[in-house]
Formats: structure tokens, sequence, C-alpha cells
């Protein structure tokens, strides 16, 4: 783990549980793509710089979720460089609390102010092309956060951040979280017709042929679709929906999945809802959704 792997010229990328982008600049300068997920992460990322003889000019998040962002803090304190993120993640990435509190859709309660959903600050500022280092392309990848991007670097070599997931970990949870279900699929499409020397999502294995993987992941969200509107054959409320797709999943629930993947629910409901695959009305103070 946090093994650097060269992928393909000046084009790297560090082996862990969120695979982090690093491309050289030159001899002595390189710029991260993604932080790791904390203060810890980011110090094993230090140790490869170093080890290297390589300065950090800029961090480039991908989007707002901690486990990309969590090194940023420690990584510009100890190198002073500069950190972008892209639009609405920008503003997450700046007031991490502001994760938590959209996933639960309230103040969020002690169970979800952690370092897995909640980051420390950093001084992030808007991503912009003029913000990217010479031969660095950004690519809009919305979905599954706000305003998610993934990069291609001159060597051809794509960073996927979490536009998709590996096959045994949608075979094992079924559902992933997504912000945007309509998005998200056309994210899929968009990628599935890429070529590149090299893809490497964050949550994947690196591959030459992104268009199976890019399949499979837009055939899950299809079924987990279909699921939610087998439920909702009888009126049911959000909760109903929820409890009964972890049970079909096999899945038990802890407070950080309900409110996962019960932001993720609401979601795929305005999908279907937009699809005209459901409908929702209120009944005795209560949402209740059904199929159409």
């Amino acid at each position: 783990m946090y093994e650097l792997i060269q992928a393909a010229g000046n084009s790297y990328y560090i082996q862990s549980p969120a695979k982090i982008g690093l491309v050289r600049l030159s001899d002595t300068e390189v710029c991260l793509i993604d932080s790791g997920s904390d203060k810890d992460a980011g110090r094993k990322v230090r140790q490869i710089l170093d080890a290297n003889g390589w300065h950090l000019q800029a961090i480039y998040n991908t989007h707002s979720h901690a486990d990309h962002i969590g090194g940023n803090k420690y990584l510009q304190a100890q190198s002073g460089c500069r950190i972008y993120a892209p639009g609405i993640d920008c503003a997450f990435t700046r007031h991490p609390v502001l994760e938590p509190a959209f996933l639960y859709g309230g103040y969020p309660a002690d169970e979800l102010r952690h370092k897995f959903l909640m980051a420390q600050e950093s001084d992030a500022e808007y991503l912009t092309d003029a913000a990217l280092a010479e031969g660095i392309e950004k690519i809009p990848l919305p979905g599954h956060s706000f305003d998610m991007v993934g990069f291609r670097t001159r060597d051809q070599v794509v960073y996927l951040a979490d536009c998709l997931s590996g096959r045994e970990t949608l075979d094992k949870y079924g559902v992933g979280f997504l912000w945007d279900v309509e998005a998200y699929l056309k994210t899929l499409e968009t990628v599935k017709g890429m070529s590149a020397r090299l893809f490497v999502p964050a949550h994947a294995e690196a591959v030459e042929d992104i268009a199976p993987l890019a399949q499979y992941n837009i055939d899950k969200v299809r079924e987990t679709g279909d699921r939610i509107v087998e439920f909702c054959r009888e009126p049911l409320c959000m909760e109903k929906i929820l409890q009964r797709l972890f049970a079909s999943y096999g899945l038990k629930m802890s407070f950080e999945q309900y409110a996962l993947v019960g932001s993720t629910v609401r979601s795929y409901l305005t999908w279907l809802k937009s699809n005209g695959r459901v409908s929702a009305r209120m009944e005795d103070n209560m949402l209740l959704w059904e199929r159409v």
C-alpha cells in the first residue's frame, strides 16, 4: 500500500485505498490528483515525495469526498502547495461539515462527524483551466458528486476519480453513493467511449480498456433503479424503500450507511420520478412513492 507506480512517462499513481495521481511537471516539481483520506495518508505521500527529491506544486482535487481531500491540509502545510477543487465541491472542500450535513439533510449527528465523512478544512481555490499545469486537461465527470472531474495527462493517462467502481465492490454492496443518477449514467456512457493509454479509477484496478467496467456500472445502476420501482408496487415511504433495498442486497445498515445510501435512494427516486416510473404523493402527512 502507498506504492508509487509509473503509469506512463511522467504520469504515476500511488496505490492506496483511493488512488492518488502524481504527475511530474519537471525534474523537481510535481502535482497530485487528490491527497488521500487523512493526515496519515498525507504523511505517506510526503515520504514518497521526499524519497524522490520532488517538491509538491499543487493538488488537484477531483471532488470533495473525505477520502480524496483528507491529506490536503497536512500536505499544504508541509509544502505550501496550492489546492484546487471543482465548482460546488470547492465549497465542500473549504467547509467539510457541509458533507455530512448534506448527506443527513440536517445538522449531522456525532456518528457522521468523523474523518471518513468530514475531512479537515483546507484552503482550496476554484479549479479553472488557467489553474491547470501545462499538459493536464480536466474532464467533467458529474453524477457521483456535484462537479466531479477527472484528468488526462499528455501521456494519455486518464484519472477517473470515483466515476465507477470495481466489479467486486459492486457485487458485494450492490448500490454505491450517487448524487445525480441521470448525470452519472451520461458520465459512464462518455467514459465508455474514451480511449487512453491507461485509465486509473480511484477504486478499481488501472486498465487499458475501461468500456467493460463502465458498462457493468451502468447495468448495476439500472438494476438498482428496477429494484426500487418493484418495491413501489405498493405505496412506500423512503425509509421503507431504504430498508427493503438493504435487505435485498443482504446488507446491514449502520448510521453512516443510513446517511450515504439514504441520500442515494432519494436521488434514485428523483430520477425515477423524472422518467415517469414512480410518482409521489402525500398521505396522512407522509410522502409516499408508488410505481406508475
